[in-house]
């Protein structure tokens, strides 16, 4: 995992559900913080999360914290999870923030990403604040989705305070590398 306060990678990728328009971290950053979610359509855990992580979105981008998806999964032997499927996905799952598509895979070798979804929040400076776990449901496990983990880091930015000391690493399917 990235070390706290290291400095978030650059990236400018294509976002197909704008006609594969570059997209910048620079461009797309909040003006308060800043969300980096690896994710991708097939894994059930991003299906188990994505409706509550979309809900977040709807709570927080309104004061400053903007989230930017990236899948980087390997399409050819994933075709589930090509560009033209992250469209589908997109609009069939209702979320208004950005999905890139990092076919080089080098963002999330930058990031130092493993799983999907694998969560990255930055404060305004792009300073790592916080990586890890959305909360602790699962898939198959009875525990709630409540978002838990990455609303006290949201409210902590919010509120000026100094992050939770232990972030609990995410967990999920694997990127499919190449």
């Amino acid at each position: 995992m990235l070390d706290l306060g290291t400095k978030a990678p650059f990236f400018e990728l294509p976002n197909p559900s704008k006609n594969n328009e570059l997209q910048s971290l620079e461009n797309l950053k909040g003006e308060k913080a800043t969300l980096v979610i690896f994710m991708c359509n097939h894994c059930p855990f991003v299906l188990h999360i994505i409706d509550k992580l979309t809900e977040l979105y709807e709570d927080y981008h309104g004061k400053g914290i903007e989230f930017i998806a990236i899948n980087s999964n390997d399409v050819e032997n994933y075709p589930a999870d090509s560009p033209e499927k992250m469209v589908e996905f997109q609009k069939e799952k209702k979320f208004g923030f950005p999905y890139l598509y990092d076919e080089s895979q080098s963002v999330a070798k930058a990031y130092d990403a493993a799983c999907t979804p694998d969560f990255y929040f930055f404060d305004e400076k792009l300073d790592l604040i916080y990586r890890g776990q959305m909360d602790d449901s699962r898939p198959g496990n009875t525990k709630e989705i409540t978002g838990e983990d990455l609303i006290i880091a949201f409210e902590n930015l919010l509120a000026g305070e100094v992050q939770e000391e232990f972030q609990k690493p995410s967990m999920g399917c694997n990127i499919k590398w190449k």
